[in-house]
């Protein structure tokens, strides 16, 4: 998508999440400047409970004079831009518009409206915006608060350059013309006395988890920003794989998750922490959520009833004593499997095959180079692989995507001539990870049909699974209670999970 683009509506608001970080800040700073300068009605805001407070921010706001606003309604206007963020994210506040456009960098969320740019390979949204600006012959250089709030931008998304490794990331950062004495402020603005209060009693009073290494640890109200500060801290302790840091708010209760091992996803365990109460995800690494007062209070009525507590416990204690039980639960509660090193017991699974059921494949090299490193989107997650002679990508009947390679794609299916048709509600794509290029693969699809003659061995799962599959050692599947842990036959290793409702929809017993 250009910017460009977007110059047929009038009437543009520009929207970053809600409790804003630098990054959202400069992002949206760009694409509002773009279309002021175009002569365009635009507006840039943000919404959620509190404006901002935090000390770096509120200058950075202030000193690059960036006309940001907070707002709790909003007239639907021509067309919104979210930025650094997705619509409809639990992080966003949902305001109505007659059209959407999302420019972000975080792993894709949910269905994508058709104007959009979001590349998840980028440290950060303000070097997407700066590209986008120079895409459509914008200097940013020539304009010294713009490019200082992208560099700061950058800065803070990627912990201080620390975390750059594209080269779009590293051309913003050594090619802006920013205000060093303005830089030199921000940095040195970052807590108040009284957050550096809080963080200190915060990191002072953790609980730490000497079974599964982690640390939990409570703060007074304060930012959104300053629990990922503390966490960030709090994740640099050496015997401290993940943790979590909440923060008591009047009207529910603010997260922040931080995880440095493969075997668990930030984002993942925001979210297991906030299912039924709240909303929560982010990055791999980094991740947050929030709780609903009322949804907590409810669910730790519930937790003391099983626990057979007594129900006399203040508030704090009793958020204490739910996110811990459900951190617990988290680590409890999960089987991991290496696929390369797994050797399943097949006494205790059955035999099945795919019904004749036609569905898509795509010829990889066909949409990008061999040993191009892609990112294979599914609905049970990312896979990343690298593009090899022979490598075909399966696109399943709810559009779930997943990788195979010619031998066994000819064991297991037959080719049709029939045209592919794509039925699902998930546009399947895939990733060129160092462009950062996504691709449909409906254009690319073609048609086959299961022999019926390969067989899988399957169990029904009773409890949580992570699988690091053959084709990534990285990221894992998960598998929910009631999905099916799945083995192939003529491959032992090859072990992966089937959602159950794809399940019970295109297998059969043998």
């Amino acid at each position: 998508m250009r910017l460009s683009e977007l110059l047929s509506y009038d009437q543009i608001v520009v929207q970053c999440h809600d409790n804003p970080d630098a990054d959202a800040l400069a992002s949206g700073f760009g694409v509002y400047t773009y279309f002021k300068a175009q002569g365009k009605d635009v507006r840039f805001v943000y919404g959620g409970r509190y404006p901002i407070q935090k000390s770096n921010l509120m200058l950075m706001k202030d000193m690059l004079q960036i006309p940001v606003e907070h707002v709790e309604t909003l007239e639907p206007p021509d067309l919104l831009v979210t930025v650094d963020c997705q619509y409809g994210e639990g992080n966003v506040t949902r305001f109505e518009a007659k059209n959407v456009a999302v420019i972000d960098h975080h792993q894709v969320s949910g269905p994508l409206p058709e104007l959009n740019e979001v590349r998840s390979n980028l440290g950060a949204c303000s070097t997407i915006v700066c590209e986008l600006l120079e895409a459509e012959g914008w200097k940013v250089n020539e304009d010294k608060p713009l490019a200082t709030a992208l560099y700061y931008g950058l800065m803070t998304d990627t912990n201080n350059f620390t975390e750059v490794s594209h080269p779009l990331d590293k051309d913003l950062r050594d090619d802006a013309v920013f205000d060093r004495s303005l830089i030199t402020r921000f940095r040195n603005a970052n807590l108040s006395l009284k957050e550096l209060e809080i963080a200190g009693q915060a990191l002072i009073n953790y609980r730490y988890n000497e079974t599964y290494h982690y640390a939990v640890a409570m703060a007074k109200p304060c930012d959104p920003n300053i629990l990922g500060m503390i966490s960030d801290l709090m994740l640099e302790v050496d015997t401290v794989e993940t943790c979590l840091v909440y923060s008591i708010q009047p009207f529910g209760v603010k997260i922040s998750v931080r995880s440095c091992v493969k075997e668990v996803k930030a984002s993942e365990l925001a979210e297991f922490i906030t299912e039924g109460i709240g909303s929560g995800g982010g990055h791999l690494e980094k991740a947050g959520g929030f709780i609903q007062m009322e949804l907590l209070q409810k669910a730790y009525e519930e937790f003391l009833v099983e626990k057979n507590r007594p129900r006399d416990v203040d508030l704090q204690e009793g958020v204490e004593a739910l996110l811990d039980w459900r951190m617990e639960d988290y680590f409890d509660d999960i089987e991991i499997i290496y696929a390369k090193d797994y050797e399943a017991d097949l006494a205790g699974m059955e035999a099945y095959r795919k019904k004749k059921i036609p569905i898509g494949y795509v010829d990889a090299d066909q949409v990008f180079p061999l040993g191009t490193k892609i990112c294979v989107r599914t609905l049970e997650g990312d896979l990343d692989v690298s593009i090899y002679d022979d490598l075909y990508i399966m696109i399943g009947i709810q559009g779930e995507v997943y990788p195979n390679d010619r031998l066994k794609f000819e064991r297991s299916y037959k080719y049709l001539d029939e045209p592919y048709v794509f039925q699902g509600e998930y546009e399947p794509t895939i990733k060129d990870v160092a462009e950062g290029k996504s691709v449909s693969l409906i254009p690319y699809a073609r048609s086959c049909v299961p022999t019926g003659e390969v067989f899988i061995y399957v169990k029904k799962l009773d409890h949580r699974v992570k699988v690091f599959t053959a084709w990534d050692e990285e990221k894992y599947m998960l598998g929910k209670e009631g999905d099916y842990l799945a083995v192939r036959k003529d491959d032992l290793h090859d072990v992966y999970i089937i959602e159950q409702k794809i399940f019970e929809q295109t297998y059969e017993k043998c």
